[in-house]
């Protein structure tokens, strides 16, 4: 009965999720409504995990609860710790979320909002999903090795050396790409300027806190945090209606890059506990606050998408990403469907803290669908604005408003002076237009469904700068994370060079590759800025096609563990989204390097600005900006060569050796841990009785809150120091060394 029952459940689902995917394909001649894209969201997730997982884990990967994970083997109360399986999912999705899923599909909705939202649903379940749960699959079989120490043993040296190359070619894009979206959403915003400037200073407040007054009490400094973070969006009205104060902190986009620049030096080279851990909290907070607001604020307000299914701009002439369809609608999106350093994570902190294998399935693949529904909801508050207004902000700046206007009425979508004046009014803005790296576009999204939900147009300011805030606190902790994270590969990379220089506690060797990996990326961001094609074209995709690269290896890696597991009929699962990947990867390459229309080639452009230079044709004021831009294309060219390099090299690799392992001239060694496997005492006293259930599930909330601030973390240091009996440090001292010891993992997108 309980069987027909959910069989008949199961039905109505894939039905509804049917006839959502219906509306959104066949609509047409007025708006379609966000509820029908929330609803095929919910089902395809829902039946994608129900089904899909669960036949993976049972057929595919054999999971087994007897086997002992690596943490109940090796558990030494630091990194090897048995948790809770909710809270390694709000670990593991803490980590794994990063601007990328914000950003991306409000780039992408400039095709339409159809070829994103399908991407994004189908590539997660089908792709991304897939690919985190087997990468954290086959860490807990293997004691939790890092995803390079794995394609290592299983494909060989080459493909390691590629994968570790392929992380430090990534942090250098991401953080400048990152950078750089904070650039747009900040330049001429004193609001925006001081909201972001006042959580420095909150940091230094919570890391003293936390170092000195109250050791380890994360909960207590961060609910002040979060208070006085809103009090800062507060008070940036007064910078923005003031006039003595709006020129104070008023700056353009040159002043902010070195701003960033500096202060992405001050984070690296400073101490952990002082800036890094602090703002990483007040993140952490945030960023899950205000997703479930945002959630919470779709499903009430239900706004109708203005933009259509399809623009004109599929054909490759669109104003903000230059590039056909295919491939760059799916390079753009990037995280929301599938992320490449997600499984840096997978086979990171979270495979040693599994207690059983079946929780695989939940925390690796349910936590990328997790993300994807935040890329949803992105794409949704993107398309909800008016399209007019939509291109407006996103149209890189030059000329006068009515020349903007002008400009964008002509591509079919109609937009006045008036239209942007209003809204940036609405908003506490100067102006709107050429706005661009897509975080304006989403704080505005977000404010229109915010203040239609709660406040009214009179709101529309605080939220959209609560919003600004919200982007550029989750973006500035990748950006100080990653410059740390960085700084760390460089060491260990020059200490094979000269000892001295890997020494992570000399203030010399840190401040020389501080500044040695911040020049990389900063060159990057300083050059988008100046470009006047508006930067964000040629490095964003950069840092879609490194992700994606990354992710051929995470499936070129899974797709040779599952050959030597002997389940070859099962290969499609890994393969196929390789194969798709791949394809993406190298067309995206090829012509982001070599394409003839000067907007996506790079040295398309270059050959016509070096013409145009050579014949004299240009204004004298404009020499020295065109010979920058002729420099920034020909190194983003040779950077998208190398990575298309690394991309042929990870893929011939592997195919040898599956080549090989499938015609038998290669022995199946699996490299795999030799099992140990768990008595049934030990599974059967897991069992909770129903009514406890309830308790369970408040004590584990307040378990999350307290793994997610670290206090349980700093508490088991103690524990530890304590049963080893090594010298007891003071709980400050302990909880600023346990910090240092977490930013030298790399960070999520």
């Amino acid at each position: 009965m309980c069987k027909a029952v959910s069989a008949i459940a199961w039905v109505i689902v894939a039905l509804i999720g049917g006839f959502a995917y219906a509306m959104i394909t066949l609509a047409r001649g007025e708006p379609l409504n966000a509820i029908w894209i929330l609803t095929a969201a919910l089902c395809t997730y829902a039946l994608g995990y129900r089904f899909y997982s669960k036949w993976i884990a049972a057929k595919v990967l054999t999971l087994n609860d007897r086997r002992a994970t690596p943490c109940e083997v090796h558990e030494d109360g630091r990194d090897f710790v048995k948790t809770n399986k909710w809270i390694v999912f709000g670990h593991h999705f803490a980590a794994i979320s990063g601007p990328g899923p914000l950003v991306g599909p409000v780039l992408a909705a400039q095709f339409g909002y159809l070829p994103g939202t399908l991407w994004i649903l189908i590539g997660a379940v089908l792709g991304g999903a897939v690919q985190d749960f087997i990468i954290l699959f086959c860490s807990i079989r293997r004691d939790g090795k890092s995803l390079g120490e794995m394609v290592k043993e299983e494909i060989n040296t080459i493909g390691g050396l590629i994968a570790l190359t392929a992380i430090v070619c990534i942090l250098i894009i991401l953080v400048a790409v990152l950078g750089l979206i904070v650039v747009r959403a900040l330049a001429e915003s004193p609001w925006g300027t001081f909201t972001v400037s006042a959580t420095i200073p909150i940091a230094f407040l919570m890391g003293f806190y936390l170092r000195y007054w109250r050791p380890g009490k994360v909960l207590e400094i961060t609910a002040m945090g979060v208070v006085l973070l809103l009090l800062a969006v507060w008070g940036g009205k007064f910078f923005q209606e003031v006039p003595a104060l709006h020129k104070v902190l008023t700056f353009n986009k040159e002043q902010l890059a070195w701003g960033i620049i500096f202060y992405g030096l001050a984070a690296s080279i400073l101490p952990v506990w002082l800036l890094l851990a602090p703002r990483d909290y007040l993140s952490t907070f945030m960023k899950l606050g205000t997703i479930g607001a945002l959630a919470l604020g779709i499903f009430c307000v239900l706004p109708n998408l203005q933009l259509p299914q399809f623009t004109r701009f599929v054909d490759g002439t669109g104003p903000i990403v230059a590039g056909k369809i295919f491939p760059f609608c799916f390079i753009t999106i990037a995280c929301g469907a599938i992320s490449g350093f997600h499984s840096l994570i997978s086979s990171g902190t979270t495979p040693k803290m599994l207690t059983r294998e079946s929780h695989a399935r939940q925390i690796g693949y349910g936590s990328m669908l997790l993300e994807s529904f935040v890329a949803i909801m992105a794409m949704i508050a993107a398309c909800t604005l008016q399209p007019g207004i939509y291109f407006a902000i996103n149209t890189a700046p030059g000329g006068t408003p009515e020349a903007a206007v002008a400009a964008v009425s002509n591509l079919g979508f109609p937009v006045t002076v008036d239209d942007m004046s209003r809204l940036a009014r609405s908003i506490g803005e100067t102006t709107m237009f050429g706005r661009t790296g897509g975080a304006p576009t989403l704080a505005v999204g977000m404010a229109q469904i915010f203040s239609r939900w709660i406040g009214g147009a009179q709101w529309m300011a605080l939220w959209y700068h609560f919003a600004i805030m919200f982007e550029a606190l989750f973006i500035l902790t990748t950006v100080d994370a990653g410059t740390r994270v960085g700084r760390f590969l460089l060491q260990a990379f020059l200490g094979h060079l000269w000892k001295p220089l890997g020494d992570l506690r000399s203030y010399r060797a840190n401040v020389f590759a501080s500044i040695l990996f911040v020049s990389a990326w900063g060159w990057f961001l300083y050059q988008g800025v100046i470009d006047p094609l508006g930067g964000i074209n040629s490095l964003w995709p950069l840092f879609g096609i490194a992700n994606q690269m990354l992710s051929v290896v995470a499936l070129c890696l899974a797709t040779t563990v599952l050959i030597k597991m002997g389940k070859k009929k099962f290969v499609w699962i890994t393969l196929v989204p390789a194969l798709w990947l791949i394809t993406v990867t190298f067309t995206a390459s090829y012509q982001k390097i070599f394409h003839s229309n000067p907007k996506i080639g790079f040295l398309s452009q270059a050959r016509v600005l070096s013409e145009k230079l050579a014949a004299g044709t240009l204004p004298a004021d404009q020499i020295a900006t065109t010979r920058i831009v002729i420099s920034n294309m020909n190194t983003d060219a040779a950077v998208a060569g190398i990575f298309l390099f690394l991309v042929a090299a990870i893929v011939a690799t592997s195919v040898w050796r599956w080549f090989r392992l499938w015609t038998g001239r290669s022995p199946f060694d699996l490299k795999e841990t030799a099992p140990i496997w768990l008595p049934d005492s030990i599974l059967a006293g897991e069992k909770i009785p129903i009514l406890g259930r309830i308790s369970a599930l408040i004590l584990i909330g307040f378990g999350l809150l307290r793994h997610l601030s670290g206090e349980a973390k700093l508490e088991r240091a103690q524990k530890s120091h304590i049963c080893c009996g090594n010298p007891h440090p003071s709980k400050g001292r302990l909880w600023a060394e346990l910090e240092e010891q977490r930013f030298k993992n790399p960070r999520c997108c």
